[in-house]
């Protein structure tokens, strides 16, 4: 229903004004939306903003298609107030089963997040990655889109061949019960302290990369076997967080079937092609001055080349191509962008997002001093399943545990989607297991005290009489919610969802803390069980949405 009054104060603002942007954006506290219009036209009227507001929401008022929505001039501003029909309308909406979901497009939508290097498990600073990629994903599917997820496997570069290699020179067997992908990074820590302890080994290393870049089948053998096994694990780490990718994309591939050397052709022909020792891009004219290398001195290509043919293919086969990638890249994804445009083929939406990192101090993989995301989970978990059995001592152990596994990843997840991409965020486990604040057990408390209230209440003939504040600004919230679908598929910011289902418990706890519900009688009972419904439906989708389960008890 927001979405709706939207579009229709639009086209009367534009028919009452000759304006095709009439500058509408919601009122937060003071109205429902609001037009800053006025302040486009003073020059043109030579009036100012304040006489223009006025006439303009005298003309509104009259225009046939104004409803119940009542317009207002306050200062320079035009306001617009949604009547009883946009409420009543907007909960009866919320009810129905998959509430948010918009009509189906036609474009083909490709996002590609998480993309470890398969050398070792996915740790705290990748799981930010996966929890921004996987809810704009599952936001895409709630828009309407047709979307596939990849994981882009990078089988080619010097940390597989240093696995690869060790998998091949050194004994470390592993360990009984020892998760696939912990086990290849012991392996790669060994492989690099081997190499510290004998730099000649490096020619070994190079050896195997230039064997791989030829396609030599035992070496390629050797790589994929070594990159197969670490997938295995952080597959297992991504089904635990929620995550799941329709496609898995092997680096190799595009130099297997020749798309690599296509792309260095072309390039080649390019103005800002450069070859001395090694092949590189000038990108200064793009406002890059580090040099894009394409072409290592031995003939073998680097990530950035085949990153290149990975997303010529993507471009080619999709619509709107979009990559989760760390504020790290930002460089190389400047120069990719680019490089795409100087070649004329579609550039990537690309979110960078600033790192994640725990009070502990920083992660390092190749040390071997990393906290893994396993890790983190667990002792989420454990910490959980606490809080769960000082709250419902009575359940027996086994839906305990159960409750404790969603609530930990609840909290793991919404504590890091909830941060603006942009902005770097340290995991505090006391404010993300918070039943009682702005976090994802919060949330879920909310949702399951909703079901709760249902249950007690049994079957009831609907109503939508909404007259209290609380329960009229519980239902205009609610009828937002397609709108916020809409947003961040748009502008790509998945903490607006985040925000949107916290302030939508928020406010169903107000209501429920000042309107009796089930002691109340007649319409206004039936009414107000209406709302709880609808906020019901409406928590589930949003959790859903954001990957969380939605928990009937808790």
């Amino acid at each position: 229903m927001f979405r709706e009054n939207v579009k229709r104060v639009e086209r009367m603002l534009q028919a009452c004004t000759g304006e095709e942007d009439v500058l509408l954006s919601e009122g937060g506290d003071h109205a429902d939306l609001a037009s800053t219009v006025a302040f486009k036209l003073a020059k043109k009227l030579k009036k100012s903003p304040g006489q223009i507001a006025s006439e303009l929401a005298e003309k509104v008022s009259a225009h046939p298609d104004i409803g119940d929505i009542r317009v207002e001039a306050t200062g320079p501003y035009v306001n617009f107030h949604f009547g009883e029909t946009y409420i009543r309308e907007g909960v009866r909406e919320a009810l129905k089963p998959g509430y948010g979901r918009l009509p189906r497009r036609h474009e083909r939508v490709v996002l590609e997040h998480t993309s470890a290097n398969p050398n070792g498990p996915l740790h705290v600073g990748h799981i930010r990655n996966t929890v921004i990629g996987d809810t704009l994903a599952r936001t895409f599917r709630k828009a309407g889109y047709p979307l596939e997820v990849q994981y882009y496997l990078n089988d080619m570069g010097r940390q597989i061949a240093i696995v690869a290699w060790g998998f091949e020179h050194l004994d470390v067997p592993r360990q009984e019960g020892e998760k696939e992908d912990h086990y290849v990074a012991r392996v790669y820590v060994a492989a690099n302290r081997a190499i510290e302890a004998d730099p000649g080994i490096v020619a070994g290393i190079d050896r195997l990369m230039q064997q791989v870049e030829r396609g030599d089948r035992e070496t390629v053998g050797k790589f994929r076997s070594a990159v197969s096994i670490c997938i295995a694990g952080i597959r297992q780490t991504l089904e635990e967080l929620n995550a799941t990718h329709d496609r898995f994309v092997w680096e190799s591939d595009f130099v297997r079937i020749g798309d690599v050397d296509r792309v260095i052709d072309r390039i080649r022909r390019l103005p800002q092609c450069r070859q001395n020792e090694t092949l590189w891009l000038d990108l200064s004219g793009s406002g890059f001055e580090k040099k894009y290398i394409l072409r290592r001195s031995d003939g073998t290509s680097v990530y950035s080349t085949r990153d290149l043919a990975y997303h010529t293919w993507k471009g080619r086969n999709y619509d709107r191509i979009i990559d989760v990638l760390g504020a790290d890249h930002k460089l190389i994804g400047g120069q990719l962008i680019a490089t795409l445009q100087l070649l004329g083929e579609k550039q990537p939406e690309i979110v960078h997002f600033e790192f994640v990192s725990l009070p502990e101090g920083a992660m390092s993989t190749r040390a071997g001093t990393f906290v893994s995301a396993d890790e983190l989970i667990e002792e989420m978990a454990a910490k959980a399943m606490e809080e769960v059995t000082m709250r419902r001592p009575d359940l027996p152990l086994e839906e305990r545990s159960a409750i404790a596994r969603s609530v930990a990843i609840a909290a793991i997840r919404y504590n890091i989607v909830k941060v603006s991409p942009e902005k770097s965020t340290v995991f505090d486990w006391k404010e993300a297991l918070d039943f009682e604040r702005q976090s994802g057990p919060y949330i879920q408390y909310a949702h399951a005290r909703t079901c709760g209230i249902l249950d007690r209440a049994g079957a009831f003939p609907e109503a939508f009489e909404f007259v209290s504040p609380h329960e009229i600004a519980l239902a205009k919230h609610i009828a937002r919610f397609p709108a916020v679908i809409e947003q961040v598929v748009r502008e790509l910011r998945p903490h607006l969802l985040a925000a949107y289902a916290r302030e939508l418990a928020d406010l169903f706890n107000t209501f429920y803390h000042y309107e009796p519900v089930l002691r109340s009688e007649g319409a206004t009972r039936n009414s107000r069980l209406a709302l709880v419904a609808a906020a019901e439906n409406t928590l589930k989708e949003s959790l859903e949405t954001l990957g969380i389960d939605a928990l009937r008890s808790m």
